[in-house]
């Protein structure tokens, strides 16, 4: 008997992770709990355990390989039998000099097979991840268009099998093993210009088979005096996730000026009483993390996700707040830890979540569970001294509200005696939101509402 072990799903948005690296190989013999190899993805690295005690009969995949969630990447034989029965065979790790493929006992669409004569795996110093067609590519697909000569146009006509019709490993292995035997094809034909009129109505019958170029950057990386830095796993998984957003949600704004002097006074009652018993500082994120779950709870459509895989869409409202904050990483890169259940906090309770998350988010020691489940993000740019930024919104939910620097303007306060200019803490903050779900009014009023609970904030 033998047991699968799969790739586990990192988060709601996450279809895929990279193996780092295997700890242990065929034959090595594991308890329960021990960590078989580390994977990453743009939320989390983490290691990943052996499901019971015995023999790692079989390693499905390489280090650096990109694999879908819920694919088996390994098999444990238990007792400490490395298989049995059907399953008795001679295995090896996955490697480009493999004569066969794995043979993969559950039930999957569509695995990708390991081949003979598999190019190696090598992340480019560039890697491009979108086609002019809009389709994604995963790094080691790229990588071998890149050593075969493919270039964008042809890699648009391989038929994917995999998610969301996807072209994986098997699919450009299969396209270039037909392509050899082919005749070289003939020259292409110019391309023709398509008009296209004011009210979205194109002058020829083509319309639909028109297809947007995306223009990509040519580098001459033989020019003196370039420094090239290769995107990272997280990175990379960042960018794709962003341009995801974009292609998914047609983005509006809204921005608002807030005023944090009542804030401001309330925090610098608490301050030293506060610092002498958490062990911290009281910031100003706590007091506007209240401030948006009373928001939320007075326009809880806010707090949804679109279910857009059929038409009508559906709106799914929770009924809980999960408040995820963005917290920017030592080496750049960016991850949003999830307070579970905030709406059931106090101001301190809060607090002490957010220092946790912080700290451990910085040093990748988050566990799966506080890094997903997010229903609302918030991300603060004016940490960095910036006053208005537009943030993109974090999938599935439908909105993110930015934080601008927190500084001393002039403002015009109405009194009984006239008006008159002050120096007053006041802050931008801009929500960004997914306009098939959100309205300009019911966006509005969202963060105006925010900016409301700040500024007649009293304990």
């Amino acid at each position: 008997m033998s047991v699968d072990i799969i790739m586990p799903k990192m988060g709601e948005s996450i279809m895929e992770g990279t193996i780092l690296k295997w700890h242990k190989k065929p034959g090595d013999s594991v308890d329960v709990d021990e960590t078989i190899l580390e994977i990453s993805t743009d939320k989390v690295d983490t290691e990943v355990p052996s499901p019971e005690a015995g023999v790692i009969s079989e390693i499905l995949f390489n280090e650096g390989d990109v694999v879908e969630v819920g694919k088996v990447i390994a098999r444990l034989g238990s007792n400490g039998a490395a298989s049995s029965g059907t399953e008795k065979s001679e295995t090896k790790p996955a490697d480009t000099k493999s004569a066969e493929a794995p043979v993969k006992t559950a039930p999957e669409p569509e695995p990708e097979i390991k081949t003979t004569e598999e190019p190696k795996k090598e992340m480019t110093s560039q890697p491009e991840e979108i086609s002019e067609g809009g389709r994604f590519y995963s790094p080691l697909v790229m990588n071998i268009a890149k050593t075969e000569g493919i270039g964008f146009s042809e890699l648009e006509n391989i038929q994917g099998t995999g998610i969301a019709g996807r072209v994986s490993k098997k699919d450009i292995l299969a396209y270039l093993k037909d392509r050899k035997a082919a005749p070289a094809p003939a020259a292409e034909a110019p391309k023709k210009s398509v008009e296209i009129k004011l009210d979205n109505k194109e002058t020829t019958p083509a319309a639909a088979e028109r297809k947007i170029e995306v223009p990509h950057t040519k580098i001459d990386y033989n020019e003196e005096g370039l420094s090239v830095m290769e995107f990272d796993n997280i990175r990379q998984k960042m960018a794709e996730h962003m341009i995801t957003s974009v292609k998914i949600s047609p983005h509006v704004q809204a921005v608002a000026e807030c005023d944090l002097t009542n804030v401001d006074k309330v925090r610098a009652s608490m301050q030293d009483e506060f610092t002498q018993k958490e062990g911290f500082k009281l910031s100003y994120m706590p007091f506007i993390c209240e401030a948006v779950i009373k928001a939320l709870k007075d326009f809880p459509l806010i707090n949804s996700v679109i279910d857009d895989s059929s038409v009508p869409y559906k709106a799914i409202t929770r009924n809980s707040i999960n408040l995820g904050i963005a917290v920017a990483m030592d080496n750049g890169g960016l991850i949003v830890p999830v307070i579970h259940n905030s709406d059931g906090m106090n101001l301190i309770g809060i607090a002490r979540s957010l220092n946790d998350l912080a700290k451990r988010a910085r040093i990748k020691k988050l566990t799966l569970n506080e890094i997903q489940g997010g229903t609302f993000s918030i991300t603060n740019f004016g940490v960095f001294g910036n006053d208005i930024g537009i943030p993109i919104i974090n999938q599935p939910q439908v909105a993110i509200l930015g934080l601008g620097s927190i500084k001393k303007r002039p403002v015009v306060v109405e009194t009984g005696e006239g008006d008159f200019i002050v120096p007053r803490k006041t802050m931008y903050i801009t929500l960004s939101f997914d306009h098939r779900l959100v309205d300009g009014a019911l966006g509005g009023m969202f963060v105006m509402k925010i900016a409301h609970y700040l500024e007649s904030y009293k304990l």
